[in-house]
C-alpha cells in the first residue's frame, strides 16, 4: 500500500512538473525580426487554430486595424513605430500565454570599403559602412596577400575598423579586402583590391605656428611639425604643401616644398589676417594629407608715431556770454554811477538857485 501511495505521488508530481515546464516554455518569450514595408504574422505559442486570443504591444491593446486569425496576429506593411513586446492572452480567462519582443529594420547593403597607410610602412587600416539597418549588424572581414590570409585587428571601439600589418615593403601584389555585413534579415558582402602605393596617406601636420617678422609688413615666418603617426621620417621623408589667403579674400596661394618644415611668406599685404594650412605627402607614392588645422595671422605693423606736444602756449581768450533774456531770468541789473557823478546830482539844484539870486 505504502508503495502504490509513493508511485502515486511521484506521478502527480511529474504531471505538475511536466505542466510548469510547458507553461514556462511557453512564456520565455522570443525575438521576431521583418524587413520595413513588409507583412509580419505573429503565432501565440503553440495554441491551436479555434483558440480565441487577444493581444497587447507594450501592454496597451493593440488596435482593431490589425487581423486576428485564431491564435496569429497579423500586421500589415511594418514600419519602425510598430517596434515593441507584443503580449497575447487566452480567452475567456485572460491568460497569459506568450510573448514576441518585434524588430522592424532592414538588411544590409553592400559595405563601403576604404583603406589607407597612415604609419607607412607599419601597417594599414580599413573602415567600412553600410546604410542603416536599425537592427543589430555585425562584420566579418578577411584580408588576403599573395594567397596568404593575414591577421586582423579589429578596433576595441570602432567596430567597422581594423589595422592589418604589411607583410613586406614595395610589394606589387595587390591586396583584397573581404568584408561580410550580415544581421537577423540577411547579408551582402564586397571584396576591395588595391596596391600598396595607392593607399598611402599621412595625417596632416601638426603644429602649424605663424609669427610676423619685426620691420617687415609683408612677411610671415611660418613653421609646422611632421605628423606624429608617420614612424620613420629619415627613411621615409615628407613633403610639403603650403596655401595661405587673406581672411578678406577666397583665392588660396601655393607653394610645395621639400622636406623643410618652415617657410617664409614674402607677399603678404600689410595689415591683413591670414589663414594658412599645409598638407604632407610621402616624396615618392601615396597621396596628399588632408590640410592642417587652419592658423591666423597677421604680418607685422609699425607703431604709430607718438604725438610731440607743441611749446608755445597760448594765452588763452576771455570769452563772454551774453544771458538769453527771460520772463523768468532776473533783470538785468544797470551799471553802477561813480561817485562823483551821485554828489553833481545832488547838488545841481542848489547852484541853480544860486545863479538866479546873483542875476
Amino acid at each position: 500500500m505504502a508503495n502504490l501511495v509513493t508511485s502515486l505521488c511521484c506521478v502527480v508530481l511529474a504531471a505538475v512538473v511536466v505542466v510548469y515546464a510547458q507553461k514556462r516554455t511557453q512564456l520565455a518569450g522570443r525575438e521576431q525580426y521583418q524587413e520595413i514595408g513588409r507583412d509580419v504574422t505573429m503565432q501565440c505559442g503553440k495554441l491551436e487554430n479555434n483558440t480565441t486570443v487577444s493581444w497587447k504591444v507594450n501592454g496597451t491593446d493593440v488596435m482593431a486595424q490589425h487581423r486576428l486569425e485564431g491564435p496569429r496576429l497579423i500586421l500589415s506593411k511594418v514600419n519602425l513605430h510598430h517596434n515593441g513586446r507584443y503580449s497575447c492572452f487566452e480567452e475567456p480567462a485572460g491568460e497569459k500565454r506568450d510573448y514576441i519582443s518585434l524588430y522592424v529594420g532592414l538588411p544590409p547593403s553592400k559595405p563601403i570599403v576604404n583603406c589607407r597607410s597612415n604609419n607607412y610602412p607599419k601597417s594599414f587600416y580599413c573602415s567600412w559602412h553600410v546604410l542603416e539597418t536599425h537592427i543589430p549588424t555585425f562584420f566579418e572581414v578577411d584580408v588576403q596577400h599573395n594567397q596568404q590570409t593575414l591577421d586582423v585587428n579589429r578596433d576595441p571601439v570602432h567596430k567597422n575598423r581594423c589595422r592589418v600589418e604589411f607583410p613586406e615593403v614595395f610589394s606589387t601584389s595587390p591586396y583584397k579586402v573581404n568584408v561580410t555585413a550580415f544581421n537577423a534579415l540577411g547579408k551582402a558582402f564586397t571584396t576591395h583590391s588595391f596596391e600598396e602605393f595607392s593607399i598611402v596617406k599621412p595625417d596632416p601636420p601638426e603644429g602649424v605656428t605663424a609669427k610676423p617678422i619685426r620691420s617687415n609688413p609683408r612677411r610671415l615666418e611660418v613653421s609646422w611639425r611632421s605628423p606624429s603617426t608617420w614612424p620613420d621620417i629619415e627613411s621615409f621623408p615628407l613633403k610639403y604643401f603650403l596655401r595661405y589667403r587673406p581672411v578678406i579674400q577666397e583665392q588660396w596661394q601655393h607653394v610645395e616644398l621639400s622636406d623643410s618644415t618652415s617657410h617664409i611668406i614674402t607677399d603678404a599685404l600689410a595689415g591683413k589676417e591670414y589663414v594658412i594650412q599645409v598638407a604632407a605627402k610621402d616624396t615618392e607614392i601615396g597621396t596628399w594629407s588632408d590640410w592642417s588645422v587652419p592658423f591666423h595671422a597677421t604680418p607685422w605693423i609699425d607703431d604709430p608715431l607718438p604725438i610731440t606736444p607743441t611749446t608755445e602756449v597760448d594765452t588763452p581768450t576771455e570769452t563772454r556770454t551774453s544771458p538769453i533774456p527771460s520772463s523768468n531770468a532776473p533783470q538785468k541789473a544797470e551799471p553802477p554811477v561813480g561817485r562823483a557823478a551821485r554828489v553833481f546830482t545832488f547838488f545841481s539844484p542848489l547852484l541853480l538857485g544860486m545863479l538866479l539870486l546873483f542875476i
